[in-house]
This record gives structure tokens, C-alpha cells and sequence, in this order.
């Protein structure tokens, strides 16, 4: 990855390391904290793009200053932890991750007013379908009325029993 190793703790990675350098993710504070120690960014060159991570090389403080390195590494795993936690929690889900959703359903859901997952699945398919099609014009395809009451019950639309179906309709009316 990178052009080098990924370093990761309970699914979070927090290190990357190369044969000659060793970089530590930064986030929250720890950006600042790393930027005043002198660690640069990880840069990754690939073709005729550079790629710029949030990773800084902390491999003179590695050499140097092991209590140091100890504390900055311990940081950046408690928040590389943390933010995993929640990308994988309810709160850091976005609308694109349910099933049947994708960006540009994603950017219909946002402009018709409803920001999130959890406004989405309590206003419910219908309401939601609703919403949509008053912002986007009476056009819109019955089937995005199933995507959505597929995406908030958690399966593909086409999944959906017809009797399900028949409800959203009447909740429509």
C-alpha cells in the first residue's frame, strides 16, 4: 500500500512502514503536534500524481526519543481506534452505505432536506420518497420508493414482498 507496509490495530491503521522510514497518522491535535516536532508527510508518487497523506514521518523521533515515539504512537492508535469506531458505528454510516443507495441517490436524499442516516430511516421510506420528489419534480420512479424502504430494512428492493409494497403505496395516498 503506498509503497510501503500498513501497520494496523483492531482494524484501524496507524503506521505505514518503508525499508528506510517510519510514519505515524496524524488527526485531531496530533497534526500539529507532529508538524512542530518536524515530521513531514507521507508522500506517495505514483505516475504523474503525488498523493499526500495524513502521515508523518516520525522515524528521527523513533531513533531519538523512544518515551517520546511511545507517547505520539499510543495517540495516533487511540485515534485511529476512535475514528474507525465510528465510520463503523451508526453515527459515521452514510446514506451511500445502505444497501441499495448510492452518491447520487445520497445527493438526492441531502438536497430534498433529510442530512443522515437516522433522519432518513425515522422519516421512513414514504416520506422520504415524498420529500424527494417534491424537490425533484413528480418524475421520479415508483422503484426509488422501494430502494429506499429496501435501504432502510436492509436488503435489495427487489426483496421486498409485494405486500410490503402495497403498504408503502397506501402510505403514499
Amino acid at each position: 500500500m503506498f509503497g510501503g507496509t500498513g501497520i494496523f490495530i483492531h482494524g484501524a491503521m496507524y503506521a505505514i512502514l518503508t525499508e528506510q522510514s517510519m510514519f505515524l497518522r496524524g488527526g485531531d491535535t496530533l497534526d500539529g503536534r507532529l508538524a512542530s516536532l518536524g515530521c513531514e508527510k507521507f508522500k506517495h508518487i505514483k505516475r504523474s500524481t503525488t498523493a499526500i497523506v495524513n502521515y508523518y514521518d516520525i522515524t528521527h523521533w523513533f531513533h531519538q526519543d523512544r518515551a517520546l515515539c511511545d507517547e505520539i504512537i499510543r495517540e495516533s492508535i487511540r485515534l485511529s481506534t476512535e475514528e474507525k469506531a465510528h465510520k463503523t458505528s451508526s453515527q459515521g454510516k452514510r446514506l451511500r452505505d445502505l444497501p441499495n443507495m448510492r452518491l447520487t441517490l445520497e445527493r438526492m436524499v441531502k438536497k430534498a432536506g433529510i442530512p443522515d442516516v437516522s433522519s432518513f430511516v425515522s422519516l421512513g421510506a414514504a416520506e422520504v420518497y415524498r420529500k424527494v420528489r417534491h424537490s425533484h419534480g413528480k418524475d421520479i420512479d415508483l422503484k426509488l420508493l422501494w430502494m429506499f424502504a429496501g435501504a432502510i430494512e436492509g436488503c435489495h428492493w427487489t426483496l421486498l414482498e409485494e405486500e410490503r409494497k402495497q403498504h408503502l403505496l397506501q402510505s403514499l395516498e
